[in-house]
This record gives structure tokens, sequence and C-alpha cells, in this order.
């Protein structure tokens, strides 16, 4: 009788023991579920977060890195549809022949989204650049051009700015290209250090690394690492012989352009001439204040350098 009852004691203790695991694996399982949920859907969440392993140095001299993959499609098609619905309201104002006869459009975004202010976030965290020394991202568009003429990737002559008016310049593909678009660096260096850097001055040349490719984005730094000029940063693009191109520019100053503003508003005109550089005279003797007038003299945004030896003041 006793062994019968010390049977149903282990049998009534086993019971409870398996009654438990599992009501723990069921807890244990929903949880997994859950945890895997979660993991499904962060992707989805917007994120600004740089990957250095997507990121390739391109050269030294000049300084030039890509980003592959640096905007998503949908980031990408956001951009061109800003460009799209800015081009509607300029080509209200132009005529249908002046429009008809361009072969490429330079936009301004001066809308502020969500999107865009994320894209500018990024750009800062990639670059290590304040977004306060950085004009507007500006959308350009460009259709069949002619073959033999190389082009400005600023779209005008107007903002064709060179390696001694900007700090950094980022270059971004918002489409592919069937045939040209590659970014050109004209003043690098030669010969066997221009090969292994994969940077080429000539079209026929031009590695594939420099393709025009959606959301890959090049970094060039038209300074020099002690701030001084870097000639060698002057870039442009091979003209698109075949299809389109939608690309986006982002560029960064030399000097807070909100308090360069401020600085220009609520200085007198006698105290703005000043140079800045010691070098300023020199400078200007060798032409670059005709070269140059944005870095030397200034405008809207950027104070000038040398305004006092180019005797604007």
């Amino acid at each position: 009788m006793e062994t019968k009852l010390s049977f149903l004691r282990v049998l009534a203790i086993t019971c409870c023991f398996s009654s438990y695991f599992t009501q723990s694996r069921k807890e244990l399982r929903t949880k997994e579920m859950n945890r895997e949920n979660v993991i499904q859907l962060r992707p989805a969440l917007p994120s600004n977060t740089i990957h250095p392993s997507r990121v390739t140095q391109l050269s030294w001299q000049p300084r030039v890195f890509l980003y592959d993959g640096f905007l998503s499609d949908e980031e990408c098609e956001h951009l061109i549809s800003l460009g799209n619905a800015n081009l509607d309201k300029s080509s209200s104002n132009s005529s249908a022949e002046a429009v008809e006869q361009a072969t490429s459009l330079d936009i301004t975004l001066k809308t502020e989204n969500e999107i865009v202010a994320r894209i500018e976030e990024r750009i800062s965290a990639w670059t290590f650049l304040p977004k306060g020394n950085g004009k507007p991202i500006h959308v350009l568009h460009s259709w069949t051009e002619e073959a033999k003429q190389n082009h400005s990737y600023f779209g005008n002559k107007a903002m064709h700015l060179t390696g001694e008016s900007v700090m950094a310049t980022v270059v971004i593909y918002l489409s592919n290209a069937t045939q040209g678009g590659q970014i050109l660096f004209p003043e690098a260096e030669s010969g066997s250090s221009r090969q292994s850097n994969k940077i080429w001055s000539d079209c026929t040349k031009s590695s594939q690394i420099t393709k025009p490719i959606k959301g890959n984005a090049f970094l060039l730094f038209n300074l020099h690492p002690n701030t001084s000029l870097d000639p060698s940063s002057s870039h442009a693009r091979c003209p698109i012989t075949e299809g389109e191109l939608w690309w986006a520019t982002k560029i960064f100053v030399l000097k807070p352009i909100i308090r360069l503003n401020k600085i220009i508003s609520e200085t007198r005109d006698d105290d703005l001439c000043t140079d800045e550089d010691d070098s300023c005279p020199q400078w200007a003797a060798l032409g670059e204040c005709e070269r140059n007038p944005i870095f030397m003299v200034g405008s809207t945004d950027y104070y000038g350098t040398c305004r006092r030896s180019c005797n604007v003041c």
C-alpha cells in the first residue's frame, strides 16, 4: 500500500513539473516570436547610421571618397520629385523654346521636409562637417549632350566653384546613366599615382568606379588638411551621350552661412574692407580676384577672404 502511495506521489509531482515546463516552453516561444517580429520591423525604420564598410578611399590627392548606397531608392526618387516640382514652377516662367533647347537644369531645394532633413543630417554625419556651413542641396538633371565637351558638376557657370572657394563637395547620383556622366578630376596628378587611384581626367579612360550609380555618393575635399587650397580637387563630369542623369550636389563653405549673413548685415561697409589671409596680396597679383571671385571677393552668403586686395571697397 505504501509503495502505491509513493508511486502516486511521484506521478503527481511529475505531472506538475510537466505542466510547468509546457507552460514555460509556450511563454518562451511567444517571447521569441515577439522578438522576431521586432527584428523584422527594424529595417523599415529610417536610419542615419553611417556604415564605414561602404566607404572607399579613391584618392589622397585629391582626397576623394565613395559611399556605396548612400541614399535609398526611395530617397533618390523623393529628391527627383522635388526637383520636378520646382522645374514645373520655373518652366511656367520661361519660354517653351528656352526649356526645349536646354540640356541641363539646376534646381535649389528650398523645401526642408523630413526626408530632406534626414539626408542633410546623414551628409554631416559622414563628412564630419556642420550643417551651418553647408549650402542647400542642388538637384540637377541632364540629358543627351555634346560628346566633345566636359561639363561642370554644378550645372552652370555661377555655381562652378573651384577648390579655392569651398571646403568640401558632395555629389550624389539620383539615377543611373546609360552612357557618360562619370566624375573627372582634370587637375589630378598624372602618371602611376593616377592609375592606382582610379581617378582619371579623360572620359575614354575613366574607371567604372566613377560611373553614375543610383544612390552612390562622392565626397571630395577642396582643401588640404592644413586648409591650404588643393587645385587637384577641381572636378567636372563626362557628357551624357545616351539617356539622362539626375544627381544632387552639396557644398560646404569655410564659414557658417547664417553667421556670415548676420555679419554682413550688421557691420559697416568700412569694417568689411579687410583681408583675412596674409597671402591675399599675392593671390590678387596672380589674378585670383577674377578667377575666383566668390572666394576672394565674396557673395551674399560667403564673406570674401581678400576684399581689400581685390579693391572692392
